[in-house]
């Protein structure tokens, strides 16, 4: 963590608290002024853009060496393109996957930040980065611009489990560590409490699943009623 800033301290906390009350201001402004959705939507995802060409802009300016330590494979990395997706399209099965993998994902991250001696471009850039997906998730939600489908958490944790073996054959032949597959993160995370490798890969499969549930449970009663919406507009076609 950067110097001052320390785990669940007064500004982790305040850094916390405002990426929620960033996503109401911005949902409510769009409440309030509906011709303004289209302009806040892009304004998000530019931000967005900028935050990840700046991190991986900062790598190739002090000459790092981009493959393959520094690829966009993370979680958070595929969450973030996915929620411009979202942003730009707002099409169900792109907002399905960047619900479920954005607010898990960039949430788990802000809690437990993986930053050991970071610099002050390196920590600013990482909250907002992870601040704004999980705003702009929320602010899509609670403007009622998207929602997820009945059986996306399932969905969604499926196709995480397919990019997820991706990822682990790319760390085994590149000895890297994307997704936190070959080890845990050097800096206390809830994997600390999952067990050693690669037992904390298998509980966090059923956390995994367990946390995507729990996601799409205050969206339950909105898609059964859809369902039978649906079900009931195919009897009446099948019966005219």
């Amino acid at each position: 963590m950067p110097k001052g800033l320390h785990i669940f301290g007064l500004v982790h906390l305040a850094i916390l608290g405002m990426v929620p009350i960033f996503a109401a201001a911005l949902a409510a402004l769009q409440r309030a002024v509906p011709v303004w959705g289209k302009g806040i939507r892009y304004s998000l995802a530019f931000l967005l853009l900028m935050s990840t060409v700046l991190y991986y802009g900062s790598f190739v300016v002090s000459g790092a060496r981009m493959f393959p330590d520094h690829m966009p494979l993370e979680l958070c990395d595929l969450s973030l393109w996915l929620v411009i997706a979202a942003l730009l399209t707002r099409r169900p099965g792109v907002f399905d996957l960047a619900y479920y993998w954005g607010a898990a994902g960039a949430s788990m991250a802000l809690l437990t930040p993986n930053l050991l001696e970071p610099s002050l471009f390196s920590s600013v850039q990482f909250f907002a980065d992870h601040g704004l997906i999980v705003a702009a998730v929320l602010y899509l939600v609670w403007s009622k611009q998207a929602r997820p489908r009945p059986g996306s958490a399932v969905r969604a944790w499926l196709t995480l489990n397919v990019v997820a073996a991706f990822v682990g054959g790319f760390d085994f032949l590149f000895k890297t560590d994307f997704m936190f597959l070959r080890a845990k993160p050097p800096t206390v995370s809830l994997l600390d409490v999952f067990g050693p490798w690669p037992w904390y890969i298998v509980v966090c499969e059923g956390a995994g699943i367990v946390l995507f549930v729990l996601l799409y449970l205050p969206f339950r009663r909105e898609g059964a009623r859809a369902e039978t919406q649906e079900s009931s507009e195919l009897l009446l076609r099948a019966g005219s």
